[in-house]
């Protein structure tokens, strides 16, 4: 008997502050038990705090709680409110076939309604990707002829009566084999390109 997997919706608010000028989208947030905030990026072990912190302060702990082993929640939206960073996820709606946080197991049962965010953010023109299934399910939005980006590497698309560049950046999950040094350099580039740094 096979028992029927759970499709759930996407548990946070797209963050959009009005300033902002790149979308930060990952696939989706893993299991609740794995948080340690009500934000995104909320698992200890994913490294995109400690990109931030590097890239911005040269500081890998500048947004971690590290007595507690928790992030600086309030920080981090201040930070991304001031700079006009969105985040939301490119998953709506999923099933964790294995009822964990890794991508290779998440299945999309609805991507995210990408032309209404942008409504909410009109000096938008940058959507960056943060691992290889957010970006494929990205693409599911896009018109045909637009280029998948690659790592480190970015592509022009026409979408919602604006163009865009998508970025494809690494990783920010431990199970990307890449030095967190490394993927701060890469992130660090992007945000130059689009005047953030």
């Amino acid at each position: 008997m096979t028992t029927e997997l759970e499709i759930e919706t996407h548990p946070l608010e797209p963050f959009l502050p009005e300033n902002a000028k790149l979308l930060m989208m990952g696939s989706f947030p893993p299991p609740k038990n794995r948080w340690k905030m009500e934000f995104y990026y909320p698992n200890y072990q994913n490294d995109m705090w400690k990109i931030f912190g590097l890239v911005f302060f040269q500081n890998k702990e500048h947004f971690l709680d590290i007595a507690n082993k928790k992030f600086k929640e309030q920080q981090i939206r201040d930070f991304l409110n001031e700079k006009g960073i969105a985040i939301f996820d490119t998953a709506y709606q999923i099933v964790r076939l294995k009822g964990n946080a890794s991508d290779k197991f998440l299945q999309i049962s609805k991507p995210t309604d990408l032309a209404k965010l942008l409504q909410h953010i009109p000096q938008c023109h940058s959507i960056m990707t943060t691992g290889d299934k957010a970006t494929d399910t990205l693409m599911l939005s896009m018109p045909e002829d637009t280029e998948k980006p690659q790592i480190g590497k970015s592509s022009k698309a026409h979408f919602a009566e604006r163009d865009l560049t998508l970025y494809r950046m690494p990783s920010s999950s431990r199970a990307y084999p890449l030095a967190i040094e490394k993927k701060a350099e890469a992130y660090a580039q992007l945000f130059k390109e689009i005047g953030l740094l």
